[in-house]
């Protein structure tokens, strides 16, 4: 669970990024969940872009995935989403206390 100072902080990392993945018509897929998972692993923190032809709300495709790639939901922002999630191997982020 990250603390309100570590979501700040990761927000203000996320700034810069730009969306690596959208989602789309199909809503969330297994599909989705391992590539999401994949970029996570590869990035911690990334941004995930919903759009507008998703049947379903922004809120519910943040929580889906969150809890789909076990990642913590930073920010939900328009039609953005930021997530994080600790690397195993490539640890870059290091989080305030």
């Amino acid at each position: 669970m990250l603390t309100g100072k570590q979501k700040r902080y990761l927000r203000s990392l996320a700034h810069h990024l730009d969306p690596i993945l959208q989602v789309g018509k199909g809503g969330v897929s297994e599909n989705l969940l391992e590539q999401v998972s994949l970029a996570l692993e590869a990035h911690e923190l990334i941004k995930v872009a919903v759009l507008n032809n998703c049947e379903e709300d922004k809120d519910e495709v943040a929580h889906q995935l969150a809890e789909g790639t076990e990642s913590e939901l930073v920010q939900v922002i328009g039609k953005t989403i930021v997530l994080y999630r600790e690397s195993v191997e490539k640890k870059q982020i290091e989080l305030p206390r």
